[in-house]
């Protein structure tokens, strides 16, 4: 789809070229030159059958004025100026906005543009701290909780694309994802050298996406990085100009890489299958499509409240007890700061993402009720190792939707007091006073919650790396 402001400038161009003034091809076309004026600034929408005479008139075809690019680099540089004038950063600073006349040389353009690019890089750059992302991430997390962790219009979307290549039942294969690339007129390439800070590239330019030789075991990885890049274009994302903006970008990249491996008709078909059953497992929804665990979970919660009328919660858990994700819209109360963010806050001892590092044998879910001070939920939970790390994978329910799954026969019982500090976050008293002052332990410190991310158009992702990769490829 063109934009208005593309169109307008294509439709200004082409006019000029016919030596036609506004008064003069409105008179043409049947409408005032008031009119065509705001077309041509971008400010309104033409219908089809008035494009047809402008573009009948100025002796081009419709096409041509529909064409994404802008007819001459002065025309670009009027497009990025008013849209970096429309962005944030210039409309909190309460700046008049400029609007470049036919006199304004050049050169001034583009000096306007240029200041205006760098006022967004160091807005970027400053806002680009853990501190930022924990605020921005939190904001994100109360938004998809009052949605359910449910997006309609992204599940059409996933839909669409899996039946255009195929699709029926089953594991999404990585022939069917290579067709969906293809259809966008993107190739898939495996490299050994991506940029230490991306786990893929997109060449927009050349129409490639690079991703890594390697699958993650179980087959899930390549596919769900390449769904993930497909989505950007599907979506019709721009360069973020928040932090904020950047989280959402990833989270809807990753909703539809989700959506295309577990589509919804077939998702909630054999989910609902069970649950009738009374066999609901994330093991089995895992196996049925072919992805991780915690893939799987996190895809049960998107369904679970909108096609099963159940209420959930999901957690991602360090073997320190430290939570890497969280979901809930169950009433779990999960543990946060006094900002209202979850990352890194450490969960109760005695809920199941941490007793389940306890087991001998992992190979298995494990099951647990949990009596908390906001009512009794059951938990299954999966271990994991990942680059040398134990991390645990929990997806729970109240009481009362234990009888839809598997496991709801456990005996496996605790109960939690936290947030209440006497629970599990206070020494047992005889110990605090046989130890307190007299020892002196060397803290295991993450770096990275100290470190700001690296600064480029991307938060996290350096620039310098990522242009030099993507010289090397193209001279190859």
């Amino acid at each position: 789809m063109t934009d208005l402001a593309t169109l307008g400038q294509r439709i200004r161009h082409f006019r000029t070229e016919a030596n036609l003034t506004l008064d003069q091809l409105g008179a043409t076309v049947g409408i005032a030159g008031s009119q065509l004026s705001l077309m041509e600034n971008g400010r309104r929408e033409p219908r089809l059958s008035l494009l047809q005479s402008i573009a009948s008139t100025v002796g081009v075809q419709v096409s041509d004025l529909l064409d994404t690019a802008p007819p001459t680099e002065r025309a670009a540089l009027e497009i990025e100026l008013d849209r970096l004038q429309k962005g944030a950063v210039y409309q909190g600073l309460g700046l008049p906005a400029i609007r470049p006349s036919r006199t304004m040389a050049d050169e001034m353009l583009s000096s306007l543009v240029g200041l205006h690019r760098e006022l967004a890089r160091r807005a970027r750059e400053s806002i680009a701290t853990p501190e930022e992302a924990r605020r921005a991430n939190t904001e994100l997390r109360h938004t998809m909780r009052g949605k359910d962790n449910y997006i309609p219009e992204i599940e059409d979307l996933a839909e669409e694309a899996v039946r255009g290549v195929g699709y029926t039942t089953g594991a999404l294969t990585h022939r069917a994802v290579n067709l969906m690339a293809k259809k966008l007129g993107f190739e898939l390439i495996f490299v050994n050298d991506l940029p230490h800070s991306t786990r893929s590239v997109t060449d927009l330019e050349n129409g490639r996406i690079y991703l890594p030789p390697a699958s993650i075991p179980g087959g899930h990885g390549l596919r769900s990085m390449a769904l993930q890049a497909i989505a950007h274009r599907l979506l019709e994302h721009h360069e973020p100009e928040s932090y904020a903006e950047f989280l959402r970008q990833r989270l809807e990249i990753n909703y539809f890489a989700a959506a295309c491996l577990m589509p919804l008709r077939q998702s909630v078909e054999f989910l609902t299958a069970a649950k009738n059953d009374r066999n609901l497992a994330v093991e089995d929804f895992r196996d049925a499509f072919g992805v991780t665990h915690e893939a799987a979970a996190l895809r049960f919660t998107n369904l679970a409240t909108s096609h099963l009328d159940m209420t959930v919660h999901f957690l991602r858990v360090g073997g320190d007890g430290a939570l890497y994700k969280g979901y809930e819209n169950d009433g779990l109360q999960l543990p946060t700061d006094v900002t209202g963010s979850i990352e890194g806050e450490l969960v109760c001892r005695h809920w199941s993402a941490r007793t389940a590092f306890g087991r001998s044998n992992r190979t298995n879910e494990f099951y647990q009720y949990t009596d908390t001070p906001t009512g009794t939920y059951w938990c299954s939970t999966q271990t994991g190792t990942a680059a040398s790390e134990e991390y645990s994978i929990s997806f729970g329910v109240p009481f009362a939707d234990a009888k839809w799954f598997r496991g709801r026969e456990t005996t496996n019982r605790e109960t939690s007091r936290c947030p209440d500090e006497s629970c599990c976050r206070r020494p047992e008293t005889g110990a605090e006073h046989r130890w307190a002052h007299k020892a002196w332990p060397s803290a295991r410190l993450h770096a990275h919650i100290l470190s700001p991310l690296p600064s480029g158009t991307f938060p996290g992702v350096d620039d310098t790396e990522l242009y030099e990769f993507l010289d090397r490829h193209t001279e190859a």
